[in-house]
């Protein structure tokens, strides 16, 4: 009995250890063929990050090499408190947030009437897709063209319609940063469509048929049933739209380099023209940590308070 028992177990346990073998290879496999972006996302992602966190408590010019790296300690982020080009660059930033909603909202109008009311729905999704799949620079200077403050198109029209002393736009301080704003919400206004529309889309008919036997409204479908339903496609399009409000920096290179009277200045060309213009790469590297806790921050927020809106 002991001798057949024995052999028993030992039956047992070969499988096992074959499957345990045969799990550990899967598992090689694996990371073999993930190995290309692991590696990719650790050189180029993870370890800027975290050069970036050690740089930013250092004072260090990188023409000069490693023998001019000091360390400042947190002198970097006093300085940040009190510099005024950096405050001005990050209530410009905060202003500029407003495009978020702004787009979001024209985004979901125009995605609710092209996907029920309007014909030749191709040729609209491709018209307003254009521009965000259009190269920036190009936009760019079709825009600076027509904002131009004597000769530009819309202060023509404007004129014709017996304004006689119209904005100069991008060259006026106090309009500079609103034409940089209706630039960015013409750009994204296609790519938030598209996305809006395929939310749409994954709607079930049923519950607007259902409705309708109950005899609701428009505005009572809108509310009780498109929009609680959209309102995971509304939350992913509010953070990606968050956080690329805070890496603008091809419009502004193009049009107004921060200017007028720093005017557009935002974060991200602060940190550019900080890094590699006054060659102060510490100094820049805590820009980017306090951009990096921003987005963050704004972020976990809107996490926790997914939880009171958004619908799964």
């Amino acid at each position: 009995m002991n001798s057949n028992s024995s052999a028993a177990t030992a039956e047992k346990r070969i499988p096992k250890k074959r499957n345990g073998g045969l799990q550990r290879k899967e598992t090689l496999a694996g990371f073999l063929f993930v190995s290309p972006m692991l590696i990719g996302v650790t050189i180029l992602v993870l370890l800027p990050i975290i050069a970036t966190f050690i740089l930013s408590f250092s004072d260090w010019n990188f023409i000069m090499g490693f023998n001019g790296f000091k360390w400042a300690g947190l002198d970097n982020f006093r300085k940040l408190a009190t510099d005024a080009t950096f405050l001005k660059s990050f209530i410009n930033n905060a202003i500029f947030l407003l495009t978020v909603p702004i787009y979001l909202i024209v985004s979901l109008v125009l995605a609710i009437l092209i996907d029920k009311s309007v014909y030749w729905k191709g040729y609209f999704k491709v018209a307003y897709f254009m521009p965000y799949i259009s190269s920036v620079v190009a936009v760019a200077v079709v825009w600076q063209v027509l904002f131009h403050p004597s000769v530009g198109p819309v202060n023509m029209f404007l004129e014709s319609i017996g304004i006689s002393n119209p904005p100069k736009w991008l060259a006026d301080p106090n309009y500079a940063l609103i034409s940089m704003m209706m630039i960015s919400v013409w750009m994204s206004i296609g790519f938030n469509m598209i996305v809006y529309i395929a939310g749409l889309q994954s709607i079930p008919k049923d519950l607007y048929e259902a409705a309708d036997i109950d005899g609701a409204s428009s505005w009572v479908k809108f509310k009780n049933i498109t929009l609680p339903l959209l309102s995971p496609t509304t939350f992913f399009l509010l953070i990606t739209g968050i956080i690329s409000t805070f890496k603008v920096f091809d419009l502004i290179a193009v049009l107004t380099q921060g200017g007028p009277i720093q005017s557009t200045t935002m974060i991200v060309w602060y940190l550019y023209d900080t890094a590699f213009t006054n060659l102060k790469l510490g100094y820049a590297s805590s820009m980017a940590t306090v951009l990096f806790l921003c987005v963050l921050v704004i972020t976990f927020l809107q996490w926790i308070g997914q939880k009171k809106w958004v619908n799964y």
